[in-house]
């Protein structure tokens, strides 16, 4: 059936979500409206302000001097693009001047705007205007660490739209520090091309929350020292572009992102190299990392003790040699299981010879263990 004129504009009107709700009764949309009052300004956006003085006298003013401030709690700043005075001005006429500047603080701001001119009887004259406005956060940002095995640390930003109208999402990065190279987990690749895992719409509803995913890895020339680094990392700040009704963009960098170092102890033992599937009671290899993360030399020897699903290959017991403060070693092993199904690889000791001290290591991993015969049925 052929489509009524205005059914398209209307079903894009009813589609598009910046849109208030019935507008396309009335053929305008948000996107097209006027902030209804002057009243809020966001942190992250440029406030511009025009500042128009007119002489509305039948007399000529000489010496003009218009000087436009920005009080905030915490300072007051000059936004006047000059400073000069304007030598005369005459009836009727005006003296304009456009100001910028981007917002960095929350809370009250009063725009003072003073003009100070001299009469063509030499006399003085001065006044102010004030004008106050406030400014106001406009994303909620939320932050969690999580600290995989394999020294790569994952960072999931919880973004929350707090303003009243939609926000077109313009860039959500991460900008690692020296220490790491990230990989965004917010694309998922198709062929050659990639999509937002968020669809092709970048719209952030009022108070709707959108989480984004990154991979943070060391660098080749950190990789070595991750395993023994204690205390506060930094790991890099979250950078955030968006757009609001009229176009106005904001922009947000976070401060730096710190977490804390996972504690590994004396010594820390990770698996480097280990299956997902393994036949049942077939050997299968593994390989691990073992990092002196103490500040002490240490003579070690490895004891390999079986459970009841899982039985080590090999001579239990040796010697593995002395291992220096931040310095580490790779150890193959052999095992299999006894036992199908998930099973958790356990029973491996470590004990340093010089203070007769022993480290126990359980479930350090899990291994998917299959039947590799079937039984065909008659």
């Amino acid at each position: 059936m052929p489509c009524q004129k205005g059914d398209l504009f209307g079903q894009l009107m009813r589609e598009d979500p910046s849109t208030i709700k019935g507008a396309e009764t009335l053929m305008l949309g948000e996107m097209l409206t006027l902030p209804q009052n002057f009243g809020n300004i966001f942190l992250g956006e440029t406030f511009s302000s025009y500042i128009s003085v007119h002489n509305d006298s039948n007399q000529v003013v000489k010496d003009i001097l218009v000087k436009a401030d920005l009080q905030t709690s915490s300072q007051r700043l000059n936004l006047s693009a000059s400073n000069s005075a304007v030598a005369e001005l005459k009836p009727e006429c005006c003296i304009d001047d456009v100001i910028h500047h981007e917002v960095k603080e929350i809370g009250t701001h009063i725009l003072v705007c003073a003009v100070s001119y001299t009469t063509q009887y030499g006399e003085k004259l001065y006044f102010r205007k004030f004008f106050k406005f406030q400014v106001l956060k406009p994303l909620d940002v939320k932050t969690k660490f999580y600290n995989a095995e394999t020294d790569e640390v994952f960072l999931e930003a919880q973004i929350q739209n707090i303003t009243t109208s939609p926000m077109f999402m313009e860039k959500v990065s991460l900008e690692p520090s020296m220490m790491y190279n990230v990989t965004e987990l917010n694309i998922v690749t198709c062929g050659d091309q990639g999509e937002s895992t968020f669809g092709k719409m970048s719209y952030l509803q009022p108070m709707d929350t959108r989480q984004y995913l990154y991979c943070l890895k060391p660098k080749p020339e950190y990789a070595e020292k991750a395993g023994v680094i204690k205390g506060v990392t930094v790991i890099g700040k979250l950078d955030i572009v968006w757009k609001t009704n009229l176009g106005e963009r904001g922009r947000l960098q976070t401060s730096q992102l710190q977490r804390m170092a996972p504690g590994y102890g004396d010594i820390r033992l990770s698996l480097e190299v280990i299956p997902d599937t393994v036949n049942l009671e077939e050997p299968f290899d593994i390989i691990c990392k073992i990092t002196n993360c103490s500040e002490r030399t240490m003579d070690l020897v490895l004891e390999m003790c079986n459970t009841r699903s899982i039985h080590w290959c090999g001579v239990s017991g040796r010697q593995l040699g002395k291992l220096s403060p931040g310095a580490f070693l790779s150890l193959p092993l052999t095992l299999l299981s006894s036992v199908q199904g998930l099973q958790s690889i356990s029973g491996l000791r470590l004990t340093d010879t010089f203070l007769k001290r022993t480290y126990e290591y359980d479930d350090i991993a899990q291994v998917c263990v299959v039947c590799p015969y079937t039984s065909n049925e008659s």
